[in-house]
């Protein structure tokens, strides 16, 4: 079962976090939610609570598949600033481990650890000439995939981003098979 890391900020993008988890439960990973705030819930962007499995701390010797960073602000400043997550990432990104951002956090996390050089990534528009000057390719794509190295740009992209991800750990099959039970392919 390929397992996958999602922290929780205070101020995260919602629709992100819950599409993410969402869709890749479905896809039958085993999703942990860790908080990195000083309570196991947090309050995402707009208000919704969000109930973590753990704290970002319990999961410093675990090792995932994927790191999924959901955006927003100032979720993503958050998250920017949490030194055992920002290691959790410099260990995923030492083993080719798989790594995904969406919105602000391309910019805002990966971008500012100079991780997005030379890299093919996109994010949320606001955030474009940041991502340019951080060293990233940009690509205005909803979903961009460079090796193990997934972006998106927003909330209304965060259903392909999440099968861009099933797509990545589990293949194209079951992504397919997730975007026909959604009704993605409907649209």
């Amino acid at each position: 079962m390929k397992r996958v890391l999602i922290p929780l900020a205070n101020g995260c993008e919602e629709i992100e976090a819950i599409t993410l988890v969402d869709v890749l439960r479905r896809a039958q990973c085993h999703v942990t939610l860790a908080s990195i705030e000083t309570h196991i819930q947090v309050t995402a962007a707009h208000g919704v609570g969000l109930q973590a499995d753990c704290f970002i701390s319990d999961c410093r010797d675990e090792t995932f598949d994927l790191i999924a960073l959901p955006g927003g602000m100032p979720g993503s400043s958050r998250l920017a600033e949490c030194t055992a997550l920002i290691e959790l990432l410099n260990r995923q990104r030492q083993r080719l481990g798989g790594i995904a951002a969406i919105c602000a956090a391309p910019a805002v996390v990966l971008g500012q650890q100079g991780w997005l050089k030379g890299k093919n990534a996109t994010g949320y528009p606001a955030f474009a000439q940041q991502l340019t000057e951080q060293g990233a390719k940009l690509i205005d794509q909803p979903v961009v995939r460079d090796g193990n190295l997934i972006t998106s740009q927003g909330p209304a992209t965060a259903m392909l981003f999440a099968l861009e991800l099933v797509r990545y750990l589990m293949g194209d099959a079951t992504a397919e098979e997730i975007a026909a039970g959604v009704l993605l392919n409907k649209m």
